[in-house]
């Protein structure tokens, strides 16, 4: 791992200390950290969302200026949203906490009401952007077809 000092005036502190947090944890968990846990997945998850709509508006600014690093950019978009999916599926299949309120990817069922975020929430929202992004038919009304 190379050490890298922080330029003075950097434009980006606060997703290098991120990063930094990151890094540091990895650290000092090796060999200690034992199996995933369903709140260790939904922090990792949050990040991960988090990353992913940086990644979505840099490849919004990006891509008009410099294209094929804008499509690089889009890709690894992309590529978080998989990541973050992966997570989102491993956190269903790990065993619920006596403290969890966790109710199968349905908050509208919790007795207490939806909370204001969750893992499946973010899962969501993110999901919806991709689609936003990737899938044609959510760019308006299709054309009349002609026979």
């Amino acid at each position: 791992m190379t050490n890298t000092t922080i330029p003075a005036g950097d434009a980006h502190p606060y997703l290098r200390a991120a990063t930094a947090g990151i890094r540091h944890h990895t650290r000092q968990s090796a060999g200690t950290l034992g199996h995933a846990d369903r709140v260790h997945l939904d922090v990792l998850h949050s990040h991960l969302t988090g990353l992913h709509l940086l990644m979505d508006q840099l490849a919004e600014t990006t891509r008009p200026l410099y294209p094929a690093a804008g499509r690089h950019i889009a890709a690894a978009h992309l590529r978080l949203w998989q990541a973050a999916t992966s997570l989102h599926e491993a956190f269903h299949t790990l065993p619920a906490t006596e403290s969890s309120t966790d109710a199968g990817c349905r908050p509208d069922r919790l007795p207490e009401g939806p909370p204001v975020l969750t893992i499946c929430q973010r899962q969501l929202a993110s999901g919806h952007a991709i689609r936003r992004k990737t899938t044609p038919a959510d760019h308006g009304p299709r054309p009349a077809r002609t026979a």
